[in-house]
C-alpha cells in the first residue's frame, strides 16, 4: 500500500491530526498537500490582503516620483515603487496557487478589491502631501512592515515563507532609503524640520493602527489566534506594536522630534510601552474604504487594471483573464 493510498483512507479527523502534527514538527505545507479548509481560507485572506497592500502601497510613493527633490531621490523612490509592485505580484501568485482548487484566480482577487470585499492596509488609505510623508512611509511604515513580516518568516506554509525571505530583504533597503530622507530633513533647515514633524504628526495614528487592534478590542482578531495555532504567524498584534515602539520611539526622540502622544512612556515595572490607544472605530472606517484617500486610490488601481486588460488578453487569449 502506498503512502498516498494510506493517507487517502484516513478520516477527515485523522487527516487534521496528521496536519497539526506536521506543522508542530516544523514541517512546511506545500500547495499540493492536504490542508484543512480554514487553513486554506486563512492563507488566502492573509496573502491576498498582503499582496494587494504591496500594490496599493506603491501608489502614495508613486505620486512623489515626478516631484522628488533631486535626481538621486527620484531614482531611489522609483526603484522602491518597482520593488513594491513586484512584491505584490509575487504574493498574488502564491495566493493563486491556494485559490486554484476552489476554481478562483487573480481576476477574482482584483474584483474582490474593487467591490470592497478584499481590504488593503490602513496606512495606504492615507494622503502623502509632502516629501516628509515619503520619508515617514519608507522609514516607519516599511519598518513596521519588516517587524510584522519577519515574524512570519517561519510560516508553516512553505511558499509564503520563501516569498517573505526575499520581500523582507528588500524592505530593509526601503527602510534605509526612508531613513536617509528623514536624516536629511532632520538635519536641514527649520522649515524642513517642521515639515518632518508635521508628517510624523499626520502618520502617528495610522502607524499605531498598522498592527491591528488588541484581541479584546475586536472579535475579528480571532483570526490572529487561529493563524498562531496554525503557525502562520508567531506573535499577537500588541506584541508587534510593542516591538515597533522599542525599536523606533528612541530613534524618533533622538532626532529631536516630538511624538504626538503625551502619554507614551516605557513602564519599567510592566516592561511595556504605555500609549494612547487610537480610535478603532476610525480604523474600521478606513479599511472599509472610507479613508482620506481610499476612493481615489481604488479608482486609480481599477482604471489601470481595465486599461491594461488588452495586454492580459493578448498574452493569454484562450484562458480566463488573470
Amino acid at each position: 500500500m502506498t503512502i498516498e493510498t494510506s493517507f487517502d483512507q484516513l478520516t477527515e479527523e485523522e487527516k487534521y491530526e496528521h496536519f497539526l502534527a506536521r506543522i508542530d514538527a516544523g514541517e512546511k505545507i506545500e500547495p499540493n498537500d492536504w490542508m484543512p479548509d480554514d487553513y486554506r481560507q486563512s492563507l488566502i485572506r492573509l496573502i491576498s490582503m498582503h499582496g494587494i497592500s504591496e500594490i496599493m502601497g506603491a501608489l502614495p510613493e508613486k505620486e512623489w516620483v515626478p516631484k522628488a527633490p533631486t535626481l538621486h531621490r527620484k531614482l531611489a523612490i522609483m526603484a522602491k515603487v518597482q520593488d513594491e509592485m513586484g512584491h505584490g505580484q509575487l504574493l498574488l501568485r502564491v495566493a493563486e496557487d491556494l485559490m486554484e482548487p476552489l476554481g478562483m484566480n487573480r481576476e477574482d482577487i482584483m474584483q474582490n478589491l474593487f467591490s470592497g470585499k478584499l481590504k488593503f492596509h490602513n496606512v495606504f488609505h492615507m494622503k502623502a502631501p509632502t516629501w516628509g510623508d515619503a520619508g515617514i512611509i519608507a522609514w516607519l511604515v516599511d519598518g513596521a512592515a519588516i517587524i510584522s513580516q519577519s515574524m512570519m518568516l517561519n510560516s508553516s506554509y512553505g511558499p509564503y515563507a520563501r516569498a517573505l525571505k526575499r520581500i523582507c530583504a528588500e524592505e530593509v533597503f526601503h527602510a534605509q532609503h526612508g531613513e536617509s530622507i528623514i536624516m536629511a530633513l532632520a538635519e536641514g533647515t527649520p522649515e524642513q524640520r517642521e515639515l518632518l514633524q508635521d508628517s510624523l504628526n499626520r502618520w502617528w495614528t495610522a502607524l499605531l493602527m498598522f498592527f491591528g487592534p488588541k484581541s479584546k478590542e475586536n472579535a475579528s482578531t480571532s483570526h490572529v489566534d487561529k493563524n498562531m495555532r496554525y503557525k502562520i504567524r508567531e506573535k499577537t498584534n500588541e506584541e508587534l506594536r510593542q516591538e515597533f515602539f522599542t525599536k523606533y520611539v528612541p530613534r524618533i526622540w533622538s532626532l529631536g522630534l516630538t511624538i504626538p502622544d503625551e502619554t507614551i512612556h516605557f513602564d519599567e515595572e510592566q516592561g511595556l510601552w504605555v500609549y494612547q490607544d487610537p480610535d478603532w472605530n476610525e480604523f474600521k472606517e478606513i479599511v472599509t474604504g472610507n479613508g482620506p484617500q481610499s476612493k481615489e486610490r481604488l479608482a486609480l488601481r481599477q482604471t489601470s487594471y481595465e486599461n491594461n486588460r488588452w495586454v492580459r488578453e493578448a498574452l493569454n487569449p484562450t484562458a480566463k483573464v488573470i
